[in-house]
């Protein structure tokens, strides 16, 4: 473990995790994110990350201060899946800055899951978990060669939620939801968090579950949650969908509208609902969110049928597809390294091009 600190009780570790892999050549776009984290170990407990540099090409330094969420286990260097690797569920018991947490309501730690941020709110670029590639970089999403961008729906600017995911969760596209008849849209659940900070892509956070929307994506169920930061100011304010409308009036109906319309720009048609577009509740969501836990379970020990999705993971040691930090750290190197490839030879490229653009002058001149 490589130190940074020097206090033995408040020591800082380096610690690289993938929550990307690759740049794309200069001067385009960003394909996927590679942070340099530094981990901090306060009285033998192992709790707090901060970004210490970001990999990306064009984007910003991207600001990480989340919780620890593997306990006390040293993954000091490591990489991660962040599909399959960071838990579900938040750890209640675990202290903060070495203080014991005040002990929460059994409703209140039965509700609190980490979620991972991939798309801040007022923000259009289709960043998403990469769940088809090893250890399920967050990167930009790709279509017909191009990076995807979602349309402004008027009067919005973006996304309107900061948008992600609960880790260790998958809609089964193989298995028929008995709420909405339909099958599952084959991806992590989605999580649109209200709560009042524009947070960061690759972000991990505590949330409270509030709701549920059941969204129909060409045949496809795609769940919706609900959900607000459990560190926001207004959080303690929240418990169940009633208070969204109580203290944000207007927010589910704009979240309605926006998921109705947001591929018609596309050219493609209105989306649909189960229930009449109606919000289901917190026991209702948590029920959902237990549902494509166990699907993703099943998932990870190959008891069903996963397609195309990649499964590759260091911390889920029952799984036949766990592999060890070294093949963890040589499967995202390999990227690195066909991506530095690319990016050289598309230099080379340019070269030559500017070489035969010379000439080509010269022969016009002559």
């Amino acid at each position: 473990m490589n130190a940074i600190g020097v206090d033995s009780s408040n020591v800082w570790h380096s610690w690289m995790l993938q929550f990307g892999c690759g740049v794309s050549p200069k001067g385009l776009y960003v394909e996927g994110l590679v942070f340099s984290l530094a981990l901090l170990e306060r009285g033998g407990h192992l709790e707090e990350l901060q970004v210490v540099q970001a990999i990306s090409g064009k984007l910003p330094l991207l600001g990480l201060n989340s919780k620890r969420l593997h306990g006390g286990e040293n993954v000091a260097g490591h990489y991660i899946s962040p599909f399959h690797d960071i838990p579900l569920k938040v750890d209640s018991k675990k202290e903060e800055n070495g203080i014991p947490t005040k002990k929460a309501r059994n409703d209140e730690s039965e509700n609190l899951f980490n979620m991972v941020v991939e798309i801040p709110r007022w923000t259009n670029a289709k960043m998403e978990i990469a769940t088809q590639e090893p250890l399920n970089p967050i990167k930009q999403d790709v279509k017909d060669g191009k990076p995807r961008f979602t349309a402004n729906i008027f009067p919005y600017k973006g996304y309107i939620w900061n948008y992600g995911a609960l880790p260790q969760t998958w809609e089964d596209p193989h298995q028929k939801d008995k709420s909405t008849n339909c099958c599952g849209d084959n991806d992590p659940i989605d999580v649109c968090e209200i709560g009042s900070k524009v947070l960061s892509p690759g972000e991990v956070i505590h949330v409270k579950i509030l709701g549920i929307l059941a969204l129909i994506d060409e045949g496809e169920t795609d769940w919706k949650l609900i959900a607000i930061n459990a560190n926001d100011p207004e959080a303690s304010k929240f418990h169940d969908i009633d208070d969204v409308r109580k203290f944000k009036p207007g927010y589910l109906e704009a979240t309605i509208n926006w998921l109705t319309y947001y591929k018609v720009p596309e050219g493609k048609p209105e989306n649909k609902f189960a229930f009449n577009g109606e919000f289901k509740n917190k026991a209702f969501a948590l029920e959902i969110i237990k549902s494509t836990h166990e699907c993703w379970k099943a998932m990870l020990m190959k008891k069903c049928d996963r397609g195309a999705i990649n499964c590759t993971n260091v911390q889920v040691c029952g799984s036949p597809f766990h592999c060890t930090p070294e093949k963890a750290r040589s499967l995202v190197e390999s990227v690195l390294t066909s991506s530095s490839n690319k990016e050289s030879n598309i230099d080379e490229m340019k070269m030559t091009l500017k070489g035969v653009g010379n000439k080509l002058v010269r022969l016009s001149n002559f």
